[in-house]
């Protein structure tokens, strides 16, 4: 019996300028674990007159994660954060009971041709923290675990498994893993995994049960403990997944919630502009994406 309980395709969504590969929510998968929301972006190739540009929007009751294979993304918040991630980088920021940012090209680059890649993703968070004060963290490339295992290179980018602890401070028990080959190899990591896991293949195939998976596909298993698959050589998965909440999590637009009326109320604060509880972005104060009239009357 195949352990393999769904497979969701990469679908193109536009976030702007800028069409992404979306592979959570689903319609029969609305989350994995702690995991609401994963946008692959990219790869892309942007000309000297092509930027990435995301003007200041809201978020409540998620973190984000921002985690980049190539390129760079220039982040300024409503904390007053305001800091380039690359490559390897993670951006980790908890909205809370609301935050606002924005996401550009850096200024350095605008003007040159550039490469884009990477992941963006949501994390919902436990009942008792969906309106906690915002907060952000950058962490460096070289503070994320990584070793290297029967030549097989692991990178554990958050959460915690295989007895270690990535620096970036999660806020449940969730994992968000790297997994590269040189060579074809068999991975057997069930016992080091839990709750619920999904695996997206970025380069090569993925055997398992006598099948095999390309790219741009995201794999949730039956049984996070039966875990084991054979991977191509130069391949590369992300393994994603951890406890699921006891609480459904609705998402309306940008924002999270166990709390169907919290949501409501954000629509609204955002849709006034009212800067008490979604403040302006420091340096990039002139824009702001507008709430989708759709979403302001949908229940």
């Amino acid at each position: 019996m195949s352990n393999i309980g769904l497979i969701i395709e990469e679908k193109a969504a536009d976030i702007g300028n800028f069409l992404v590969g979306r592979l959570l929510p689903f319609r029969e998968k609305r989350a994995v674990g702690p995991f609401v929301f994963i946008d692959h972006m990219g790869p892309s190739e942007l000309k000297d007159y092509q930027n990435l540009d995301v003007p200041p929007h809201p978020h409540i009751g998620l973190s984000t994660l921002t985690y980049l294979l190539e390129g760079s993304i220039f982040h300024r918040d409503s904390i007053g954060s305001a800091v380039e991630i690359k490559p390897g980088a993670v951006n980790w920021m908890t909205a809370g009971k609301g935050v606002v940012h924005s996401e550009r090209t850096p200024e350095y680059l605008r003007h040159s041709d550039k490469r884009l890649h990477g992941f963006q993703i949501w994390v919902g968070l436990p009942k008792h923290l969906e309106q906690t004060e915002p907060t952000f963290h950058h962490i460096e490339a070289d503070e994320i675990p990584v070793w290297e295992e029967d030549g097989v290179q692991y990178k554990l980018i958050a959460g915690e498994a295989f007895g270690r602890k990535s620096a970036v401070p999660v806020h449940s028990k969730l994992f968000f893993i790297e997994i590269k080959t040189k060579e074809a190899k068999k991975i057997s990591i069930g016992k080091d995994l839990y709750g619920e896991a999904a695996m997206y293949v970025l380069d090569g195939t993925v055997t398992t049960e006598g099948n095999s998976y390309g790219s741009k596909q995201l794999m949730i298993a039956k049984d996070t403990k039966l875990c084991e698959f054979e991977m191509s050589e130069n391949g590369t998965v992300y393994l994603f997944g951890g406890e699921p909440f006891d609480e459904e999590r609705f998402i309306f637009w940008n924002f999270v919630n166990s709390d169907k009326e919290l949501l409501d109320q954000a629509k609204v604060n955002w849709n006034d502009q009212n800067h008490d509880a979604f403040p302006l972005v420091l340096g990039d104060e002139t824009e702001y994406v507008p709430l989708p009239k759709a979403i302001l009357n949908r229940k």
